[in-house]
């Protein structure tokens, strides 16, 4: 194993995969001759060449539509977007022809596309560039949605999604990009679909996606100094969701909070809850805690999104609660 930057994580992915398949391609604001808004694609223009990693004009809407149109024409693109606040521009294409081109072709054009870049707040960006529409994406049938929270698990995810052949929604985080964690040596890929338990426990299930998980793991440390046992588990893809992982956890601890940095009317969590409660309303002691950020825009005031934002204290309280802890 090697230590190595979120960046590079997902540096290394999209290399790896141009060397193995000369039909990928990057493309998107400042890929090329900047390296990279967060220096994601740092020396890939230099490797591959300004045909494979291509700088664009802040045009969402034009380079998301040039990549789908592209992928009935044999090609596999990642679009990079500087923020997925910025592809709401492009969404269009996203949805009414990525999303559909396989079902309104009758199966003869795949769409083998990948979108990525950062997702949610990253401190004072205020209303705009603060907002989580992982829900969003997830709703849409054609698209799979991918939100790793660590370099690990976004390489091996990030391979597997430009492998396929249907289009993935893959999330960030400005505030990941240097996280540090070790990656092997050799190559490795990590199915969709499957959820990872990055914590065991057997008093309370704690569910949780991309860097808002930090805080469930800070609060699993001073929960478990007042003896209580969490099992925390990483969602890693929003969808497919996977569900198994969650209900043979739920099934052990018989309680349920979820962590999600969105806001609180239909989310992920919201799904998660009504999936427990139809399937497992048996298992459950107490009623499912959902943690959100408050129901407003994301204010610019450090005071105010101190507030707005769930942090670990929310996930021991909420904890507490299920488990019908006073103190």
């Amino acid at each position: 194993m090697r230590t190595i930057q979120f960046r590079e994580a997902i540096c290394e992915a999209m290399s790896e995969e141009m060397r193995r398949d000369k039909s990928i391609y990057l493309m998107g604001e400042e890929v090329a001759e900047y390296n990279g808004a967060y220096k994601a694609s740092k020396g890939m223009l230099d490797e591959f060449g300004d045909k494979r990693v291509i700088d664009t004009p802040i045009s969402e809407a034009g380079f998301s539509g040039i990549g789908v149109g592209s992928t009935m024409t044999g090609n596999r693109p990642i679009i990079e977007y500087m923020t997925f606040n910025f592809a709401l521009v492009g969404i269009d294409q996203i949805i009414n022809n990525a999303a559909k081109i396989r079902q309104m072709s009758g199966g003869q054009f795949p769409c083998p596309i990948v979108f990525r870049g950062p997702t949610a707040s990253a401190g004072q960006l205020a209303a705009t560039h603060s907002q989580a529409f992982e829900s969003w994406y997830a709703n849409c049938p054609g698209l799979k949605v991918i939100v790793p929270s660590n370099p690990f698990d976004a390489k091996g995810l990030l391979k597997s999604a430009i492998r396929d052949d249907d289009p993935v929604i893959f999330m960030e985080s400005e505030q990941m990009y240097g996280d540090k964690g070790e990656v092997p040596e050799d190559e490795y890929i990590l199915p969709i679909g499957v959820a990872d338990i990055k914590r065991t426990g057997k008093d309370v299930t704690i569910v949780s996606f991309g860097k808002i998980i930090k805080e469930v793991f800070k609060a699993s440390e001073v929960l478990e100094k007042d003896g209580i046992d969490c099992e925390i588990i990483d969602l890693r893809t929003i969808r497919p969701l996977d569900n198994k992982t969650i209900f043979d956890s739920v099934k052990k601890t018989n309680r349920l909070v979820i962590l999600e940095e969105s806001w609180p009317f239909g989310n992920i969590s919201t799904e998660i809850t009504y999936q427990v409660q139809n399937q497992l309303f048996d298992y459950l002691d107490a009623p499912i805690e959902k943690i959100n950020t408050a129901d407003t825009p994301a204010p610019f005031s450090p005071v105010l999104l101190k507030e707005w934002l769930p942090n670990s204290q929310d996930v021991i309280k909420s904890v507490k609660k299920v488990l019908y802890h006073n103190s």
